[in-house]
């Protein structure tokens, strides 16, 4: 009996240990911190409705985010996630309102074209190779021209039922719920199962340490490069969707800032940015910072120009501290 006790006491400073030192440990508690102390300092924060805007708010660069993580993750960054979002809901409005295409085929049409940009990123990045940073810095200036072409400026109204369908609500217990916020903790969910318990998953990581090891080790590094940016670009597309059914237009102006929002929430999420090391629950994380505090400042009064500061000054913070990590474990 003394000795399972004894045992177990053992174990229980490793499994601490464990817990705190994960990625996901730093970004949770400034999460938690934040929340007590906008909890403190307003009382219309800590309340279902607000909590539900907060994930209302976030649910487009959340999603955006997750297909970021996936590029940081093999050690490449997307510039141009944002812009490609914007085409691909331009381009399902103006076929649903302007070309009377069934909603759903325009939908669909929308997420094969934000892969299609995924594909030639990935191509790119691989074949010719050319950096991610050069590569999504120029696919974003063609996104975005695109974008503008095909609008010809003009922003789309009156949009069919079935795409603005994810932005309705539903009760929940006193608060309301938009049905995106639930698709994208879907997301976040389901590929927090594939990168952990999927040998793609496993895959992206090795990719991210070290690409020739991974290729020794006999994985396809093309054909898994041009894979993630792919999934990432079908990603936009859904973000895209819910960008179109959370604002109820088509907006040729929307995305120009998600770019840099999203590498935002990834980092804050502990996401190294030299590949490798991070969790899409991590990303998950970060977003909500990012929400949390815009929106708590936000009802405390704040001007959104000082919101944008402390959002630069918590990633600068993020960055330095996975580079002490990093040279730490060397």
């Amino acid at each position: 009996m003394a000795v399972s006790t004894s045992l177990a006491a053992g174990k229980d400073p490793l499994t601490l240990r464990r817990v705190l030192t994960t990625p996901v440990a730093g970004p949770f508690a400034a999460l938690v911190l934040a929340s007590v102390f906008f909890s403190v300092g307003t009382d219309r924060f800590l309340s279902g409705g607000n909590f539900s805007l907060i994930l209302q708010q976030v649910m487009v660069v959340g999603t955006l985010a997750i297909g970021q993580t996936l590029i940081i993750l093999t050690a490449g960054i997307d510039l141009s996630c944002g812009a490609v979002m914007a085409f691909g809901s331009i381009l399902m409005a103006r076929l649903a309102v302007h070309q009377g295409w069934p909603p759903l085929l325009a939908v669909l049409a929308g997420l094969l074209v934000c892969g299609a940009f995924g594909l030639l990123n990935g191509l790119l990045v691989q074949a010719v190779p050319l950096p991610p940073f050069i590569v999504t810095l120029g696919m974003l200036n063609v996104a975005f021209a695109l974008t503008h072409l095909y609008s010809e400026e003009q922003t789309v109204t009156g949009l069919p039922g079935p795409l603005t369908a994810l932005g309705r609500t539903f009760p929940l217990g006193r608060t309301d719920v938009t049905y995106g916020s639930l698709v994208t903790v879907a997301l976040f969910l389901g590929f927090a199962y594939a990168l952990g318990s999927t040998s793609w998953g496993r895959h992206v990581y090795a990719l991210g340490n070290s690409s020739e090891s991974a290729r020794l080790s006999g994985i396809r590094v093309g054909r898994l490069t041009v894979s993630v940016y792919v999934v990432a670009g079908l990603v936009y597309g859904i973000a895209a969707l819910l960008l179109v059914s959370r604002t109820g237009v088509g907006d040729p102006q929307a995305g120009q800032t998600d770019n840099l929002d999203s590498i935002t929430a990834v980092v804050l999420g502990g996401t190294s940015l030299f590949g490798g090391r991070g969790t899409v629950l991590g990303t998950f994380v970060g977003v909500l910072i990012v929400g949390v505090f815009r929106n708590g400042l936000q009802l405390m009064g704040v001007s959104s120009v000082y919101q944008t500061l402390v959002t630069g000054v918590l990633v600068i913070l993020a960055v330095t501290v996975d580079q002490l990590s990093r040279k730490g474990t060397r």
